[in-house]
């Protein structure tokens, strides 16, 4: 195909009907990535019912087989298990309408004969694509033969299809390794950025966020204020969170507002124009935070188009987070949220950026739409999926580049589907360093470094330095009152922007290895190595705060350089006037440093650990 991978086409057809199903495979022969789906479609004279309509349908013929999975939920996102897979059926699955991977993540591996580590065994890495109710079923029968079958959830979701309609399901996405997860996970993020993801081999912005500074509590003067620090820290851009919107039943908390667009006149007497005026000043950029599929039932919109929510009228709201969603197999509410996108870019032709969030799963399931128009109410899960994407193709065929963070309570979103339109994502709330070690790490093994929004906020009692180290890998965002850092914090923040700035496409766009699990030992080590193996840049993080002796942390080997190539290491980020142990002036092979390794002298003391690694 056009864009280098190749297409295979099998079409089959039921032995008694016209009823078609045919199969594609589109394989990527340099990143070892295929995609699997299917098209479903007939020729008789009414419509079927279809009941079970998967993307892949693979089998194994192993002596063994282990499952890791990721449970989770707000704030304690992609919490690995493994599973043992014996005789019986076990199925990852979500059944939440919309913010879909809230307790399951898409996500999976599957190690086969024996469990994988980073750098050994063989194991499938992958994901159902499909930003809806999922799928992903692993049966083990007595012979240890696993047949696996990944597609849209069947939940409630018979679908009638016309004859002559194709029915296409979504993409069932991942890559065989046969040297460990590491070779795996690097070959699903070079695919990612060269084939899936909106920019992937562009950059990023870095900002400063209000939310955790100000949460629903500004005004307009207070925030010029914010942007001073912005321009202060060096980032790219000011991000105004939720907040902003609605007069009538004001946004000045989570229980009221959603769906009433307009600026609110008490705290933005000026509108948006004037803060993307005032940034400018200050030599920023300026985006903004949206939810434009929710709404909350104290809102002008509720009051007005009651058949535009989703809700069953003889049962109670169920309420999340005090919303319901907006009911997208409705074209005109596919109008309506295309239009609030549109009029913020018509109004702001500046704007540089969008938070995209989306709170709330659908409770009680109705639709009014699909009951005005005869349509089964099992459409609703699919439709509403589908039309949501013509939502982001409308808004991507006018507004090609603008980025835009896909955000859901946190990682609720994350199929590669949507990173056709969106250029990252929002992994937690949990911004504590600590859990992000952990949490980036098992995120890490699904999507490139250039995705992930890492913010530094005042969520934990880490130090500083510890904070921005674990936030700098991937895109560095800050979430603080600038102005009340004192001197050697804000300098130190200074710097750690302008080496950011030196070794961000190195994070972005390299090959990450790593090198030491948190979930193995008191620390974790990852390292990322540009294409041409001529610098790279280490991360260590200590764990564990326990009193530790100083030599439970030993000499870490590298991976990903160059044997005959020599390199220096130097240590960044240092604070203040903190002195390195680590000595810039020696040389070292590639070999030495991947056969014998180097200690970042991790501890209580040093707890967060990043070195600078460039060939001679």
């Amino acid at each position: 195909s056009s864009d280098g991978a190749t297409l295979h086409q099998i079409t089959l057809k039921d032995p008694a009907y016209p009823f078609f199903v045919d199969l594609f495979f589109k394989t990527w022969k340099e990143n070892d990535v295929i995609e699997q789906w299917s098209v479903i479609r007939h020729s008789e004279k009414g419509a079927v019912t279809l009941n079970k309509y998967a993307s892949a349908n693979l089998y194994f013929f192993n002596r063994d087989y282990y499952l890791t999975s990721y449970n989770g939920s707000w704030a304690r996102e992609m919490q690995p298990a493994q599973t043992q897979l014996r005789q019986g059926m076990h199925t990852i699955q979500s059944r939440l309408g919309t913010r879909e991977n809230l307790h399951t993540s898409p996500n999976f591996m599957l190690s086969l004969d024996a469990p994988a580590t980073e750098n050994s065994g063989t194991v499938m890495i992958g994901q159902i694509a499909w930003n809806g109710n999922f799928s992903i079923q692993f049966e083990t029968d007595v012979y240890k033969n696993l047949h696996l079958v990944a597609g849209i959830n069947p939940y409630q979701s018979a679908y009638n299809l016309k004859p002559g309609v194709d029915f296409e399901t979504p993409r069932f996405i991942y890559t065989l390794s046969f040297e460990g997860t590491g070779k795996g996970s690097r070959n699903l993020q070079n695919w990612m950025r060269q084939n899936n993801l909106l920019d992937g081999e562009g950059s990023r912005l870095t900002l400063l966020n209000n939310w955790e500074a100000t949460y629903f509590n500004f005004n307009q003067e207070e925030l010029v204020s914010l942007f001073k620090g912005a321009n202060a820290l060096g980032v790219d851009m000011f991000l105004l969170d939720d907040g902003w919107f609605a007069n009538k039943y004001p946004r000045d908390h989570d229980r009221a507002g959603l769906g009433d667009w307009e600026a609110n006149q008490k705290k933005l007497p000026d509108g948006i124009p004037y803060l993307v005026k005032e940034a400018g000043k200050q030599g920023i950029k300026f985006g903004i935070w949206i939810e434009p599929e929710m709404v909350n039932p104290k809102s002008v919109l509720y009051e007005k188009h009651p058949d535009w929510v989703i809700r069953e009228e003889n049962r109670p709201e169920i309420y999340f987070r005090n919303q319901l969603v907006l009911d997208l197999t409705n074209p005109e509410v596919q109008n309506f949220v295309y239009g609030i996108v549109d009029n913020l870019f018509t109004e702001n032709p500046e704007l540089a950026f969008i938070k995209w969030d989306c709170n709330a799963p659908i409770f009680n399931g109705h639709s009014k739409y699909l009951e005005k128009n005869n349509l089964p109410q099992s459409h609703l899960y699919v439709e509403y999926t589908r039309g949501f994407e013509k939502v982001l193709k409308r808004i991507r065929e006018k507004y090609p580049t603008v980025p835009m963070m896909l955000c859901s309570g946190g990682g609720g979103r994350t199929d590669f589907s949507l990173f056709r339109y969106f250029t990252e994502f929002w992994l937690s709330d949990n911004t504590g360093p600590l859990e992000r070690v952990f949490i980036q790490w098992n995120f890490s093994y699904y999507y490139p470094a250039i995705t992930m929004c890492n913010h530094v906020t005042n969520w934990s009692n880490k130090p500083l330095k510890y904070r921005i180290d674990v936030a700098s890998m991937g895109k560095l965002g800050f979430d603080i009152k600038v102005g009340e850092l004192n001197d050697k914090d804000l300098n130190f923040c200074k710097s750690a922007v302008a080496n950011y700035n030196q070794f961000k496409d190195i994070v972005w766009h390299g090959d990450l290895f790593r090198l030491v699990s948190p979930y193995d030992d008191d620390f974790a080590s990852l390292l990322f190595v540009n294409p041409g193996k001529t610098e790279g840049v280490m991360f260590n993080y200590l764990t564990n705060w326990r009193y530790l002796p100083e030599t439970t942390i030993r000499p870490v080997r590298l991976q990903g350089l160059d044997p005959d190539k020599k390199y220096r290491i130097a240590e960044i980020n240092l604070y203040e006037n903190q002195r390195s142990p680590v000595d810039a002036t020696k040389v070292y092979t590639g070999d030495f440093l991947m056969k014998v390794g180097i200690n970042p002298n991790v501890n209580l003391s040093r707890p967060s650990v990043v070195l600078k690694i460039e060939a001679e």
